[in-house]
């Protein structure tokens, strides 16, 4: 399937969950339109799976014939089914029962099945607790299938979800698909939903563009990027991980056998379920993953509070989009947690700090972090301003790239990427102020990819990074004298101003021009008052 395919599948889902959710909620409409997409997924692996290990066994069934080859298989061969169920959690992680696949799902939901929601809510549990080696108990736990905003009653309810799956199956049913093209829509859909959420969308996405420049910079070398991409990066960490999607770009941009495993952390229930089955849509397997439901800044994660620093653990890439601004409630205790005890506590009022303390702590010594912020970081004093001071005298801020505003679904403010090391080469601050390259849209507006012609904003920030090099009113490498001297501010125009200087004008040049053009124009007109004098004409 080319890219362009791959786009109108995800706009076909879309106008499906458009035309469908009604007076749905659009957040509520988004778990079961995702979840039946994963459900899908899940499936059409299983059974490709399963048909390659039953090779000549695996049945083939007449085109009127609508039962899951699976369930067929299953029946005539019950005294195998324990060691062909083992096979599978050896070599995809994980079984279905065939009533539970969506072959079967969306037969019944064509034959307006009675007896659809039902199976559902099994076939829900049964993925939950019986599928994977790993629990992933509460999956669906946002999906209620008895919500009155499916009907009132069962018939009505149960008729709703009929319709719905009939149009998704149909809708999928024009495409060629892959299991890889059905993570893409499930992204696709994500990045729309949240363009309808507005500024909730921040509990869950990273617009695209921006999650590609911090993908593709904590992937390259840490100590000098501009020797290229690393090989391998062992654990890659994401402590505010919204739907899982920065996540899943660094692990495109090394590629899917280039890290050890992946850890996230999410707040919100419905997101943290967003984000597990994300990992599973794209085919990162459960062992290869851990997405932990907690606090981040209660550091509430029992593998990230080991108290042993020999056990501390380490991560070769940290990133994160965590909530600007956010308000917490630190307690006389944290001043003493290993993660702020040697820089304080962030202010109430802002928790930004907080997070990037958090992450920092975690990163290993050749590792590289890259954390959204708002800009207020860059500037404010107190608390804040010891902090930064503390990192920038430590050497470990490395690189301060500002961004353009209105790139957020969540916010119009503009923002930065703070990329800190703990241990980095150069001794000096670049900063990259991009502030000014963008195109403009209607709702948000857009890093440009060089697409069609067009200037590709994302390259030239990410190699700016990579080779530090200096550019008239867009790059700069600054010396932490320059900035002591600054008392730390690190607020981008002092060093990288994109105003272009006002040319100098010489005014006595000017008078001269002007007197000169003056003696003209009396030339002029004399001249032409004489052609008029012949002609008996009055002068002007």
């Amino acid at each position: 399937m080319t890219a362009i395919e791959q786009q109108q599948l995800g706009k076909t889902l879309w106008a499906i969950a458009d035309d469908l959710r009604g007076a749905m909620n659009a957040d509520d409409f988004r778990d079961y339109m995702l979840s039946f997409l994963f459900l899908r997924y899940l499936s059409d692996n299983y059974e490709a799976a399963a048909k390659k290990e039953l090779g000549l066994d695996y049945p083939s069934l007449d085109k009127d014939d609508k039962r899951p080859p699976l369930a067929v298989w299953y029946a005539a061969n019950a005294g195998d089914v324990l060691e062909f169920e083992k096979q599978m959690r050896r070599k995809v992680h994980y079984v279905i029962e065939p009533r539970y696949l969506w072959s079967n799902i969306a037969d019944m939901a064509r034959t307006q099945n009675p007896s659809l929601l039902h199976t559902l809510e099994d076939g829900f549990k049964f993925i939950e607790n019986q599928s994977f080696e790993s629990n992933f108990q509460g999956l669906f736990s946002e999906i209620n299938l008895s919500s009155d905003k499916l009907g009132k009653i069962y018939p009505e309810r149960n008729a709703r979800l009929c319709t719905i799956i009939q149009k998704i199956a149909e809708g999928i049913g024009k495409f060629s698909t892959n299991t890889d093209i059905l993570g893409d829509a499930y992204e696709y859909l994500i990045g729309q939903f949240a363009a309808g959420s507005g500024k909730k969308a921040g509990e869950f996405y990273t617009p695209q563009q921006i999650s590609t420049i911090l993908s593709q910079i904590v992937t390259l070398d840490s100590q000098d990027p501009a020797l290229g991409k690393k090989k391998k990066l062992d654990k890659v960490l994401d402590f505010a991980c919204g739907s899982g999607s920065l996540l899943l770009n660094v692990r495109r941009q090394i590629g899917p056998h280039g890290i050890g495993k992946i850890y996230g952390q999410e707040n919100n229930i419905t997101t943290y379920n967003l984000a597990r089955m994300n990992m599973l849509l794209h085919g990162v397997k459960d062992t290869e993953f851990a997405i932990y439901h907690g606090d981040t800044l209660k550091n509430d994660w029992p593998l990230l509070n080991e108290m042993n620093p020999a056990k501390k653990a380490e991560f070769d890439a940290v990133v994160a989009n965590p909530p600007f601004s956010y308000r917490w409630e630190p307690t006389e205790v944290m001043s003493e947690d290993f993660r702020f005890k040697s820089y304080g506590l962030a202010p109430k009022s802002a928790a930004d700090f907080a997070f990037l303390l958090h992450g920092f702590h975690f990163l290993s010594k050749e590792g590289t972090m890259a954390i959204i912020l708002p800009h207020g970081v860059l500037f404010r004093g107190g608390a804040e301003e010891r902090i930064r001071t503390k990192l920038l005298k430590d050497g470990h801020i490395d690189t301060v790239i500002g961004l353009p505003a209105n790139l957020f679904f969540s916010t119009g403010i503009p923002v930065c990427i703070l990329v800190l090391k703990k241990c980095k080469k150069f001794d000096d601050v670049l900063f990259i102020n991009a502030s000014a390259l963008y195109e403009k849209g209607k709702r948000q507006n857009r890093l440009r990819d060089g697409n069609d012609g067009e200037p590709n904003d994302i390259r030239k920030i990410v190699d700016t990074y990579k080779f530090r090099t200096e550019q008239e009113r867009y790059s700069r490498k600054v010396l932490m004298e320059e900035i002591a001297r600054n008392d730390f501010n690190l607020n981008i125009s002092r060093y990288v101003s994109t105003s272009i200087n006002e040319e100098i004008i010489d005014l006595e040049a000017v008078n001269k021009n002007l007197a000169e053009i003056e003696q003209k124009i009396v030339t002029a007109r004399n001249t032409h008052n004489g052609f008029l004098k012949e002609l008996d004409l009055p002068p002007i």
